[in-house]
């Protein structure tokens, strides 16, 4: 099993070492390649999204991803921008489905926002589709106002669209995460401004008549925010288009404590994946030593159940994630009184050394 492993820039080179080390005591035989991406790939290659990382990226059986990003690119070209990356590579391998699962752990109940009774036991999946809606969407640009009450000014433009096979298939991959959970899917849009959210509620509905056994409901946007702060623990399973699934499940993230514990799955028809922490690079912490490793930990184990067919192997770091935390160790994200604080290899290193401890498989 072939992983390409593309640590990017910021913390993601810290990180990552900290879930390849978890990898690395499984007992599995892996083939580890490296290969630079974001900014480093800019560095190193004059582009975010080298073609040999894209080729290595094709040809691996899954993607272990770090972060892009760093303040010191912001004045490139946007095609030159380390963020090109990662839409890069959800575009050419073709990743419409993003899993972002929002869990608040018992022992990371005191370090939410909320008031811990809100938060206890929450376990949302946000399903967000990844290769439509504005961020891809053509025509975009600058140019001179054609209409308008500014006709004739500058203006900057972008284009929501989605065709009904986009819509179709991220609604099947809804519809079937939601029958192995609670059978509850809430399609969040924005169906009484735009006619792109009302076409995408019209398929959902049709594609609805397909699962019988799920209970579909719909949310305007702004009402499902409002939601996911108030009565967070009413949702089972969101699916939403590109701009307001990136919108939403950073705000999820925070209901578990940190958005350093949050790990995401995107994915192919063939559940071939990118895998990677939903936090962004921080370059301001970079090189401290000092950030949370256990998201990106946690989307390794959900590459080895997507797309390794290892899931008993995702069990046991998803386990030994678990003890880690009642042993009471903290970065500094979600540390709260009486619990020890370590840094980002301290943390990796409890994480294997529960692993070696636990159970193994078989």
């Amino acid at each position: 099993m072939k992983i390409a492993v593309l640590p990017g820039d910021g913390i993601g080179p810290e990180i990552v070492k900290e879930a390849v080390k978890v990898l690395n005591v499984l007992g599995e035989k892996f083939e580890l390649e490296e290969a630079p991406v974001g900014g480093a790939g800019y560095e190193a290659k004059g582009h975010p999204l080298p073609d040999s990382t894209l080729a290595l990226a094709k040809e691996a059986d899954a993607i272990l991803f770090g972060a892009v990003g760093d303040w010191k690119y912001d004045k490139l070209e946007r095609a030159l921008r380390p963020e090109q990356a990662i839409l890069g590579l959800r575009k050419h391998l073709q990743l419409f489905a993003n899993f972002r699962p929002a869990i608040c752990y018992p022992q990371l109940t005191g370090a939410s926002s909320l008031k811990e009774e809100i938060v206890s036991g929450l376990d949302i999946l946000i399903v967000r589709e990844l290769n439509g809606d504005i961020y891809f969407g053509a025509p975009r640009g600058v140019r001179e106002a054609p209409d308008g009450l500014f006709a004739g000014s500058k203006e900057g433009f972008d284009t929501m669209r989605y065709s009904e096979p986009e819509v179709r298939r991220i609604a099947h991959v809804a519809f079937q995460a939601a029958q192995k959970r609670g059978k509850k899917l809430t399609s969040v849009d924005k169906a009484n401004v735009l006619e792109t959210s009302q076409f995408w509620k019209d398929v959902m509905i049709d594609v609805s008549k397909e699962y019988a056994d799920v209970e579909l409901s719909h949310m305007y946007v702004d009402n499902a925010a409002m939601q996911l702060v108030k009565a967070p623990k009413s949702f089972d399973v969101i699916v939403t288009g590109n701009m307001f699934g990136d919108i939403l499940s950073d705000e999820a993230a925070m209901l578990t404590g940190s958005i350093g514990m949050l790990p995401s799955a995107s994915l192919d028809k063939n559940n071939k994946g990118l895998y990677e922490p939903s936090h962004g690079s921080a370059p301001d912490i970079a090189g401290k030593g000092v950030a949370n490793p256990l998201a990106t930990i946690l989307s390794a184990a959900m590459m080895l159940r997507y797309s390794l067919n290892k899931a008993d192997q995702a069990d046991r770091i998803e386990n030994a994630v678990r003890k880690v935390l009642e042993q009471g160790y903290r970065t500094g994200d979600i540390l709260t009184p009486g619990c020890k604080q370590v840094g980002t290899v301290a943390m990796g290193d409890a994480v294997v050394a529960a692993l070696r401890n636990g159970p193994r498989p078989g």
